[in-house]
Order: C-alpha cells, then sequence, then structure tokens
C-alpha cells in the first residue's frame, strides 16, 4: 500500500477522469509516501498551511497503470522520516481503481499534522 496526500477538492475535482496533480507537470510524478510515518512528515514539511480536510489516497500498488519507481528524495528527507526513505513516485495519472480508501489527516493540539482516521 502506498499513500498520497492531497486535499480532499483536489480528489473529488473531475472524478471521471484518471488523478493528476500539479506535481506531474512541474516533477514528471506524482509524490506519495510508503507508510503513514512518512506521510505525516510529508504533510508537516509540505501542507502546514493547507486547510482541512487534507486526505490519504491509500493505493494498492499492484493496481497502479503508470509506472511506480521507488526513489530517494531530492534533498534531505522531511523532517520525521528515516534518512534512508525510499518514495514510492507514480510516473503517470493514477487511475482511480488503484485508490482503494481514503483516511482524514488529523492535527493535533499543537496544529500539526498528528495521526490518520477513516474517512466515512
Amino acid at each position: 500500500m502506498i499513500l498520497h496526500l492531497a486535499p480532499l477538492d483536489d480528489w473529488l475535482a473531475d472524478p471521471g477522469r484518471p488523478y493528476a496533480t500539479a506535481s506531474l507537470l512541474t516533477d514528471g510524478f506524482i509524490h506519495c509516501s510508503a507508510d503513514e510515518q512518512t506521510a505525516l512528515a510529508v504533510a508537516n514539511a509540505f501542507f502546514a498551511d493547507t486547510p482541512d480536510p487534507l486526505m490519504v489516497l491509500l493505493i494498492e500498488e499492484s493496481l497502479v497503470e503508470p509506472m511506480v519507481k521507488w526513489e530517494a528524495p531530492h534533498g534531505a528527507p522531511p523532517p520525521g522520516a528515516t534518512p534512508d526513505v525510499l518514495f514510492p513516485h507514480i510516473y503517470g495519472r493514477l487511475n482511480r481503481s488503484a485508490v482503494v480508501g481514503l483516511e482524514k489527516v488529523e492535527r493535533g493540539p499543537d496544529g500539526r499534522w498528528a495521526s490518520l482516521t477513516p474517512w466515512s
């Protein structure tokens, strides 16, 4: 299972088409994380000012149609991620059938992203 952070409005936009992000145009791939700890580290590093709701798409890697590459980050990993972390990158529009669940990223008392809870 790989995880992708997305504001809810981004995920809900254009539901009849494969999912794409701005990073697909700028970086050539959709950024993902391998686990909850890494996803939360990324959320706090890159989505700190994103308003709720911030979601995690739970993606079954074996169902992803575009190529997935596990790669080291460009530069240092975000605080809270292990130094040897590899990130799954999806090189193309994500077929929505590979998304098998959604979780909401919750803030802790200090305002930082702290946990994932099932989305209902």
